[in-house]
């Protein structure tokens, strides 16, 4: 199993890619190559940025993945509202609570990372 299978904030992403999907499987048709495209493309985003960090060979490069990773979040975020204020979402709350759930997440590993950096104690071994 590759390190970032077993990283709370990459299986949470995870998890909200499968539920942006469902969502957006409801929008109008017209929607298909617009908004619901842009908001998978964000979400799917979020993991693979994980994934890609972990795969890295340095703690710093790891760190800045994440942040992309965030990047991506907010965006999808944004992405939400916008949808909600269109009309195509009557009720964000749950997905909004899961974006805040993995933004809390990565907050949390790019803070493990930089202590585990600032002790010396990587590059990053796949147990990180």
């Amino acid at each position: 199993m590759r390190s970032h299978h077993r990283l709370d904030a990459w299986r949470e992403a995870m998890e909200l890619v499968r539920c942006i999907y469902s969502l957006t499987a409801t929008f109008p048709k017209e929607e298909i190559y617009g908004l619901a495209s842009q908001m998978k493309r964000s979400a799917i985003s979020v993991p693979s940025n994980i994934a890609e960090g972990a795969a890295r060979n340095s703690g710093r490069e790891f760190i800045q993945f994440l942040y992309i990773a965030r990047g991506s979040l907010s965006e999808l975020e944004t992405q939400i509202l916008i949808a909600r204020n269109l009309g195509y979402l009557s009720d964000a709350s749950q997905v909004m609570k899961q974006i805040e759930k993995v933004f809390a997440l990565l907050g949390g590993l790019i803070n493990n990372v930089r202590r585990k950096l600032n002790h010396g104690t990587l590059p990053l071994t796949p147990d990180t």
